[in-house]
């Protein structure tokens, strides 16, 4: 991180602290304030901000916290508004951070000590259990928010012309292989299919996270209650939504590793997709935890299983065509390294793969 950048960035944490908590955070200098860069992911950028060793703070007051700093795409007025409505919400009712400030850039927000999931523990069988009671937990909740699943619709017609756009300027030089590979998929046409497939699938419209990958969901490895042990967070891309995207794009990033450490920062591993019966475990799971909440019980029979496992591998071939449009315009504007255009490449792969194995299986 460059030195002006450091200051900038200490700079807003110090205002917002002081802002958001007052007391002993207040009675600070910019200078005692400490503050230390965490993990944040392919979007946000997270700061761990600190009080100096030996602050006095009152009973309920925190001796640190997190400052969550959006990327440009998290900044855009619809996700911003989804983001604080959500988060405010789980906030509120304890499901999630402590919210102790909104500002347009981001927030400062309760500081839970934990780790992210690592992509091979989300095969693990009770963590994969414990995802799939939240997940059911999160489908059964009203939220303020449009109830039209246009979420994905729209996105993904808006970065896709976002995407002509660099693909074709990247034309007016020679392009590089990744480009060319990206130029080469038809994408437009791609997208019109994919989204005829998405209205014919029949999956029912539910408030959705979007997002269910490893690194936003949090293990508290000290809690013993099993319900508090998993927190998920993050949930800029929340909206109401197909159920099966939920499902299909948290199945594909158990084929998704972003903690390697060189170049392009992930690795894929389309073995460890789950198989058939691993999915039905899951739907299994999320059916009899759902069913503790609405008043009349989904059915547990053969045609729900087939049914749930239709709508999530349909929407996996969406969430792999939504992350790979998303990570050519992250390219375009993210600061944070990685090999966006590599991601993209695989992505779209990935959906070419899943959608022969889907017509396979007479799925579409």
């Amino acid at each position: 991180m460059g030195e002006n950048r450091t200051e900038d960035v200490k700079e807003k944490a110090f205002r917002w602290c002081r802002k958001s908590l007052g007391g002993a955070w207040n009675q600070i200098s910019k200078e005692d304030l400490q503050i230390k860069p965490i993990s944040g992911g392919l979007t946000n950028r997270l700061y761990l901000c600190s009080l100096p060793d030996g602050t006095e703070t009152e009973e309920n007051e925190p001796f640190q916290v997190l400052m969550r700093v959006y990327g440009e795409i998290a900044q855009r007025n619809d996700y911003m508004l989804r983001n604080s409505v959500i988060f405010a919400l789980f906030s509120e009712k304890k499901k999630g951070p402590k919210l102790y400030g909104m500002y347009p850039e981001g927030r400062i927000e309760e500081y839970i000590p934990s780790r992210s999931l690592k992509r091979t523990e989300l095969q693990n069988l009770k963590l994969s259990q414990t995802i799939a009671q939240k997940l059911a937990f999160f489908h059964t909740l009203e939220m303020p928010l449009t109830k039209q699943p246009n979420f994905l619709r729209k996105q993904m017609n808006e970065w896709m012309v976002e995407v002509e756009r660099i693909l074709e300027s990247s034309s007016s030089h020679k392009p590089c292989p990744l480009v060319r590979k990206l130029q080469s998929f038809q994408l437009r046409k791609e997208l019109l299919e994919l989204l005829s497939m998405m209205d014919k699938c029949s999956s029912p419209v539910v408030f959705s996270h979007n997002d269910l990958q490893e690194g936003n969901i949090l293990l508290i490895e000290d809690e013993l209650d099993d319900d508090k042990k998993l927190t998920v967070i993050d949930w800029e891309y929340g909206s109401y939504n197909y159920r099966g995207f939920d499902f299909g794009n948290h199945f594909c990033e158990w084929t998704c590793d972003y903690s390697v450490e060189e170049y392009p920062y992930f690795s894929y591993h389309p073995e460890d997709y789950p198989t058939v019966q691993r999915q039905y475990d899951f739907f299994r799971d999320y059916l009899l935890e759902q069913n503790k909440f609405l008043p009349e019980p989904l059915e547990m029979s053969e045609d729900a299983l087939k049914q749930l496992y239709r709508e999530a591998n349909i929407l996996a071939m969406t969430s792999h065509f939504f992350w790979a449009l998303w990570s050519i315009i992250q390219k375009e504007i993210s600061d944070i390294e990685f090999g966006y255009l590599e991601y993209a490449v695989t992505r779209f792969e990935g959906y070419f793969t899943k959608k022969a194995s889907n017509k396979k299986e007479g799925l579409i």
